[in-house]
């Protein structure tokens, strides 16, 4: 049975614009996790097949274990700006997104995915410049090309994606090193504690490059 949730009122836009400008500072993710106070965190199996940075709020997709189908139904409720989370049940051997899939999304301007499970396609997907992480990548598809079903589906329910409870609507960031998920309630108080990190550490470099000693640096910023 296939269960697709309408989108509700999430973050508010001048939110995520404050997540997309920490995109360009150095390791935002790390920046990000510290700002939750470790939280958050996806776990290290959750890599960049089509590298790539984003930022925005979670489209989420649950798959039942043993009956895994496409994701085209998230295309549903997906748009331009929303990062589209899999909960895949941790499946390596089959996938569910593929080049096709990387496509469609790009053409409805979703900015990225996260797939707990495979995916394959990714020379498609890397030429396409959609960022996609996934913790396998493997070949053989879903039974969907045959069978012609696309449920069992839930779409814009609570998941789990590498270890993490991501609600619909919650920030979900990524860059080279990992991904980091903020519920959409605490997202404007970490963006305010990440953007003072990032400003520290950028006033740390300089003192770095001044000279300054490990313990003038603790001295002054109380971390490293």
């Amino acid at each position: 049975m296939k269960i697709i949730h309408p989108k509700t009122p999430g973050v508010p836009e001048s939110v995520v614009s404050g997540y997309r400008e920490l995109l360009k500072i150095y390791s935002p993710s790390c920046v990000v996790a510290d700002s939750l106070e470790r939280q958050g965190v996806m776990h290290s199996a959750i890599k960049p097949a089509a590298p790539g940075r984003f930022v925005g709020p979670a489209v989420t997709v649950k798959l039942d274990p043993g009956d895994l189908v496409d994701c085209l139904e998230a295309l549903k409720v997906a748009g331009p700006g929303d990062v589209i989370v899999v909960d895949a049940c941790g499946e390596t051997e089959t996938s569910v997104w593929g080049g096709l899939m990387a496509g469609l999304c790009k053409h409805k301007g979703v900015v990225g995915a996260v797939v707990d499970g495979a995916v394959r396609d990714i020379d498609e997907v890397k030429d396409l410049g959609f960022p996609l992480y996934s913790r396998a990548v493997v070949p053989r598809s879903t039974h969907s090309p045959y069978s012609g079903r696309l449920d069992p589906i839930e779409v814009n329910g609570p998941v789990t994606c590498g270890g993490v409870i991501v609600n619909p609507g919650d920030v979900v960031l990524s860059d080279e090193i990992g991904v980091v998920v903020v519920p959409q309630d605490k997202a404007a108080e970490v963006l305010e504690r990440a953007r003072e990190q990032a400003r520290k550490e950028e006033e740390t470099r300089q003192r770095i490059r001044e000279g300054k000693s490990v313990d003038e640096l603790l001295a002054e910023f109380g971390r490293l």
